[in-house]
């Protein structure tokens, strides 16, 4: 074993002599500085090493290395004059770097230490558990939370594969596709439920070095809800809602007193707070039972209950529904509505349908059911047309339904926005279709209105109107409107003006026009100006296959206008309607459903062949004459038998004629306005 002299026992002497008394193959023989107070002179005589204050006492056979750390250029020289070669001799300026990078390593490694100590107070402090792996999936670092969720001792857990330990964790995929996984529930083995984050640890060659999850047990989170949330704030909370409503609430406690009402209950029932407050349910009550106190013995809600509160018996509507708070019944809660309002709204409703009805047009092309061929051709017609504007002529028997044609065709052109007026050309006289058409004068004739009146056209200009049986307009009407179309501008009534317009003129009829040129009733002119884009409408008997499409949406709307929830139509019913010829075509559908509708039972929901007797009796006539039948039950009484023949009657002379009025009001020797009113007395339309 080689001996050491050590010269210079100072900060790095000291430093030298600790890292040499932990190598076994080295010998420290003797410290040596003038300074017997020196740090190395103290260390050294506690571990039992010769010290003194001059090094020639010390050169001997037995000192094989002398480092000399003084930092005096004078001594070494005199050391390797009197050593000669038998000793080794390490200059002060490699030994004084020796001892500074000795320094330096033990401040790092007490640094480090510090360091770790605080990254485990730190690690083991906090309240979220902790798990740390290496890219091998083996825990590396576990703090005391996650110990305790998992319930397992840390010192056995670190090393494990993470799998052994938590065998419901990610983290060995987190580790795999190297994406975070954020607040990501979970339960553990114990049955303990938390919510985990789950992140990559990444180096800077983008390598997966290992993988960490931080998580905390939901129930303590839970509980720290529990403690805050408390009834005083939930009934801020409700308070605040309550008086921001516009609907009238009053909310009773489980012994039916008044504890909450807002503004609108003051208003609509004319009762102040302190009238309802701490006061029985029954307080505000003018006619009725009490809903509150009925809620309160029943545990069910109550919907739509007509009432009367307060002094002025306002007439209203209750909803009342019980407060039920983890299965115990606290109160009941009730709003009220002022009937008044809701009728207001209803014929404020009922006006606006009402300028619908006469401004715009309500359908569109969804509303047009068609799969047939003809049918699909005819809306894609309607559909090119609409994008030009250019008269349109649609032809088709009647009840094929026309008007909902000129509907879609406005519609969906640039003048949606503005009117869509209709007129039936075949119900009103000559002189009355003139002038609501073109408008008049004032003076123009008996009983005009002072200053004149604005017509059809004039209320339809940026828009369009829809001329319903255009066949039916008398030749100086054609001539008038033959002006419309050339010139665009029309003369009122007794005027001399011209008024320009610019209105798209959707013309429909149900008789042959062609004819009507040969027999001089309809002006040739006339017709090559609408004629332009003809669109056929086939009659409801070429497209039978359509029938159950129909009905759908034809019991919607009847389900609409008649308050009704009939669901559809049986098989049998369907097979039925689709045997019939239809003369009246989707019309006569509709008539059809909606009187099976009226007639059914309000627990039934769906149409079935008895429903249609109407039906079953012109299927039955229509390979007969209207004659007289011969009944196997008795007789109808008389009057009411020569009705149901007149009605056959006429409905034969309409099938005859294709639906064409004039056509049927002459075969049958009647005027058009006594067929107009048959049709709507048997509702044959």
């Amino acid at each position: 074993m080689q001996g050491i002299m050590i010269i210079g026992a100072g900060k790095g002497g000291t430093a030298i002599l600790k890292m040499l008394k932990e190598t076994e193959s080295l010998n420290v023989k003797a410290v040596v500085d003038r300074n017997l107070d020196a740090p190395g002179v103290r260390l050294a005589k506690g571990k039992g090493i010769p010290t003194g204050t001059d090094w020639r006492p010390f050169v001997s056979k037995e000192i094989d290395i002398i480092i000399d750390v003084t930092g005096n250029p004078e001594v070494f020289p005199a050391l390797r004059k009197a050593t000669g070669s038998d000793a080794i001799l390490i200059p002060g300026s490699v030994a004084f770097l020796n001892s500074t990078l000795m320094e330096e390593k033990e401040e790092l490694i007490e640094r480090l230490k510090n360091e770790t100590n605080k990254q485990d107070l730190i690690f083991n402090s906090t309240d979220d558990g902790m798990v740390v792996i290496d890219n091998k999936g083996m825990i590396t670092l576990l703090n005391r939370r996650a110990a305790e969720m998992i319930h397992v001792d840390r010192g056995q857990a670190i090393g494990k594969h993470v799998l052994e330990v938590i065998p419901s964790s990610r983290l060995p995929l987190v580790l795999g596709t190297k994406r975070i996984e954020a607040n990501q529930e979970m339960v553990l083995g114990n049955g303990t439920k938390i919510i985990t984050t789950r992140i990559p640890i990444i180096d800077e060659n983008e390598h997966a070095i290992g993988a960490f999850a931080v998580f905390k047990d939901i129930t303590e989170v839970v509980r720290l809800a529990e403690e805050i949330t408390n009834l005083k704030e939930i009934q801020t909370m409700l308070e605040a809602i309550i008086q921001s409503s516009d609907d009238a609430i009053s909310v009773v406690d489980e012994e039916g007193r008044g504890i909450l009402v807002n503004p609108a209950y003051n208003r609509i029932t004319g009762l102040s707070r302190e009238q309802v407050i701490g006061q029985p349910a029954t307080a505000d009550i003018s006619e009725g039972e009490s809903m509150h106190m009925k809620v309160l013995q029943t545990r069910r809600p109550v919907r739509g209950v007509p009432m009367r509160v307060g002094p002025n018996k306002k007439e209203v509507v209750v909803n009342v529904a019980p407060i039920i708070v983890e299965g115990k019944l606290k109160g009941s809660v009730g709003v009220i509505h002022d009937m008044s309002e809701i009728q207001s709204l209803n014929r404020e409703l009922t006006r606006a349908r009402q300028i619908i009805r006469t401004l715009e047009a309500k359908y569109t092309f969804e509303d047009i059911i068609g799969k047939s061929e003809e049918m699909v051709l005819a809306i894609e017609q309607a559909k090119l047309a609409a994008k030009t504007p250019a008269t349109v002529l649609l032809r088709g028997e009647s009840g094929t339904g026309k008007e909902l044609f000129a509907h879609a065709i406005h519609n969906a052109s640039d003048r949606k926005f503005n009117k869509f007026v209709r007129v039936n050309c075949a119900a009103l006289s000559e002189s009355l279709l003139e002038s609501e058409l073109f408008g008049y004068e004032e003076g123009a004739f008996s009983g005009a209105r002072r200053g004149g009146k604005r017509g059809l056209f004039e209320e339809a200009n940026n828009g369009s109107i829809f001329l319903d049986e255009i066949g039916e307009l008398s030749a100086s009407t054609q001539a008038k409107l033959l002006r419309v179309l050339q010139e665009r501008e029309i003369i009122r009534v007794g005027g001399t003006k011209s008024i320009p317009i610019n209105v798209r003129i959707i013309a429909a009829t149900n008789v042959n026009l062609e004819k009507g040129i040969a027999s001089s009733t309809f002006r040739e002119d006339l017709y090559y100006r609408i004629n332009r884009l003809p669109i056929h409408i086939p009659p409801l008997r070429n497209r039978k296959e359509e029938i159950p499409l129909l009905c759908d949406r034809l019991i919607q709307k009847i389900n609409r206008d008649y308050g009704r929830n009939v669901e559809g139509v049986t098989k049998a019913a369907l097979l039925h309607l689709q045997q019939y010829h239809w003369p009246g075509n989707v019309r006569e559908l509709e008539n059809i459903l909606g009187r099976a509708i009226i007639f059914m039972g309000y627990n039934e929901t769906v149409i079935d062949v008895r429903h249609l007797p109407e039906l079953k009796k012109r299927a039955m006539n229509q390979s007969n004459s209207a004659g007289p039948q011969n009944f196997d039950h008795p007789p109808l009484p008389l009057a009411e038998m020569l009705e149901r023949y007149e009605a056959a009657i006429i409905s034969q002379a309409m099938a005859q004629t294709n639906g064409n009025k004039t056509k049927a009001a002459k075969l049958l020797g009647l005027s058009i306005r006594n067929l107009y009113y048959k049709l709507e007395k048997y509702q044959l339309e």
